[in-house]
């Protein structure tokens, strides 16, 4: 397929059964790694979301400025689109990268990690383990809201697990969203209602599974944790080939610099099926990464085909990037360019 073709796919099957331990940590292991979500509106809410309000407001969205709310994956933070959103300011537009609750600026770091004391690390607690899908929805929907007072279009993107909270909060406030963006991320539909039904499918297998990182018990820990700080050659070749394999070794590093060792089981676990009438009407688009090794190209076909046909009259725009890895393209402008034109 050429660079940016629009992609059909077909649809599959999967299972869901509960797994044995071994079978819970693969399951669990295979969404690691990526850093890489109906009310209705009054008159006076729509208006400002849609830009036909009057005021600054709507001044603001008749000069074409739009919001672009930025979604990160698991492990991650805001600061994964730090490039893409200093690129997309400097053509115009508002953007806010949001951190979900523990990450990022309010990051967990675990006394054991610091001291790369493994042991250690493979029982101590961790706060993220109350986290729920609701709670990053909550923090999501909190800034769409935000954003959609300032008036102009709301863009709302999702990378890796952030895509169950694009289908969360477009379930939620379809009205304040004027176009919703899944890159290599995680898309659920009915016949895989969540990350993990999504990520233990026949398609997800193709994945890369890090069973062996994950360190301690995730049913005991509530956490997914992994020592991005490992030293073991084999782990981290792992990793790499796992979310970056494109990248050049330095550029890798950064990356594992940037990831946080714990994510939560329950929000892997959360429902997040978007229904026809109220996600299924916000125009999407979906950027598919064709070397994923966590997000297989297999799996993001059929969610793209799943969502395609509980709405065949709007359907995913898919741009493809044939040679790419799960953290998309190393030059931001290529994401850039198809954010900044869509249809909104």
């Amino acid at each position: 397929m050429a660079d940016d073709e629009k992609h059909t796919a077909d649809t599959g099957t999967s299972g869901t059964a509960v797994p044995s331990r071994r079978h819970a940590l693969r399951r669990l292991a295979t969404v690691a790694g990526g850093a890489a979500v109906a009310v209705g509106l009054g008159t006076g809410a729509a208006a400002r979301a849609t830009g036909t309000g009057t005021g600054w407001a709507g001044e603001q969205a008749r000069k074409g400025v739009r919001t672009y709310v930025l979604v990160h994956g698991t492990h991650s933070a805001g600061d994964f689109w730090a490039a893409t959103g200093r690129e997309l300011a400097l053509r115009g537009h508002r953007v806010v990268a949001v951190d979900q609750p523990l990450h990022g600026a309010e990051k967990f770091v675990p006394e054991a990690y610091q001291q790369q004391d493994l042991r250690a690390l493979a029982t101590e607690p961790s706060p993220l383990a109350a986290l729920t899908l609701d709670d990053f929805e909550r923090r999501v929907t909190n800034v769409v809201r935000r954003a959609a007072r300032l008036g102009g279009p709301v863009v709302l993107v999702g990378h890796s697990m952030g895509g169950v909270s694009v289908s969360r909060v477009a379930d939620a406030v379809p009205g304040l969203l004027a176009h919703i963006c899944y890159m290599a991320a995680f898309c659920p539909s009915r016949g895989m209602p969540s990350l993990n039904d999504c990520a233990s499918s026949p398609e997800g297998q193709h994945a890369i599974t890090p069973v062996e990182q994950v360190i301690g018990d995730p049913e005991k820990l509530g956490v997914l944790r992994l020592n991005w700080r490992t030293a073991d050659r084999r782990d981290l070749a792992l990793f790499k080939e796992m979310i970056c394999a494109d990248y050049t070794d330095g550029a890798f590093l950064r990356v594992l610099d940037s990831m946080q060792t714990d994510e939560s089981v329950v929000a892997y676990a959360g429902r997040a099926v978007g229904r026809a009438g109220t996600w299924g009407r916000v125009p999407r688009t979906y950027l598919r990464m064709g070397k994923d090794r966590t997000v297989s190209p297999e799996l993001q076909d059929r969610m793209i085909a799943e969502a395609d046909e509980l709405t065949p009259d709007n359907r995913f725009t898919v741009h493809n990037f044939p040679g790419v890895g799960h953290l998309g393209p190393t030059d931001p402008a290529r994401v850039v360019d198809l954010l900044h034109g869509l249809r909104v």
